[in-house]
């Protein structure tokens, strides 16, 4: 007698189990009903039909996938293992889940390939210094593939290029020669301002003499300063021409040249 309106209950929570539909904010309900697509619905509670009605839920959310390292060949004929990080995700649900069987596989597998044929198209040194500009191609040829399938891809990045170690080693001998050559440069650099403030050094004291006096006797106290047991004292070749140059006119004027005895001798001989 209970039996019958217990198992209507029951038949009646079942259907309002499979009739109410609850989507959280980030997601959608894409509904077929009879296998005809109905459209997405959602964020939030909807009913459907129960047994005729089926719904797919897709997440709107931004999807990290990380492209596993690819074995790429330069356009100069170097191996190189490259990997990649790809941000995407839906904007367009319907698409999602009608147009592809798998979109974040479909997107997997597009950028992979994609990975491979533009580096392969470009040379090693603009792989290691022009990457924004990698990352900005890489990005628009990926969107534009996954565009029909209602996918966004917002950022590709390259995460890491693994060069072999022949080329590791090439390029730390090409980097510690461009160092060396630099460092060479510089030091010449260097060397020639310093020539030419000499060279300006010695037109002042060409002009001014006084200047070289000036400077020995800066030197004598520098070589004062430092607590050796022999000093050497430099002395001017100049200073020393003129102490000898003095004393030259002095013996000059200590013994004063003979005067002509001629007269006085005819004189004796008349007398």
């Amino acid at each position: 007698m209970y039996l019958i309106p217990i198992t209507i209950v029951l038949f009646i929570l079942i259907l309002l189990a499979g009739a109410i539909k609850v989507v959280n904010e980030y997601e959608r309900g894409v509904v077929f009903r009879l296998g005809r697509l109905v459209g997405a619905r959602g964020p939030g509670l909807f009913l459907i039909i129960p047994f005729i009605d089926r719904m797919t839920r897709v997440d709107l959310r931004v999807i990290t996938m990380d492209v596993p390292a690819q074995d790429v060949i330069t356009r100069d004929n170097v191996t190189v293992r490259v990997n990649a990080v790809v941000y995407f995700r839906v904007i367009n649900p319907e698409a999602a889940v009608v147009k592809v069987l798998s979109y974040v596989k479909a997107t997997s597998q597009i950028s992979q390939t994609t990975l491979r044929n533009v580096l392969g198209q470009h040379e090693l040194d603009e792989l290691l210094t022009q990457r924004e500009k990698l990352n900005d191609t890489l990005q628009k040829i990926i969107d534009e593939q996954t565009d029909p399938w209602g996918v966004k891809v917002s950022i590709v990045e390259i995460k890491d290029v693994e060069l072999p170690e022949t080329m590791r080693r090439s390029m730390a001998a090409q980097a510690e020669a461009e160092r060396v050559r630099r460092a060479k440069i510089i030091h010449a650099e260097g060397e020639l301002q310093a020539s030419k403030k000499l060279s300006d050094a010695g037109s002042v004291i060409a002009k001014e003499p006084v200047t070289l006096q000036l400077r020995y006797l800066q030197t004598l106290t520098e070589i004062a300063t430092e607590k050796t047991n022999t000093l050497i004292f430099p002395v001017p070749i100049d200073l020393i021409s003129r102490f000898m140059e003095t004393r030259g006119g002095s013996s000059a004027s200590s013994n004063p040249p003979e005067k002509d005895k001629g007269p006085e001798k005819g004189k004796s001989k008349k007398a």
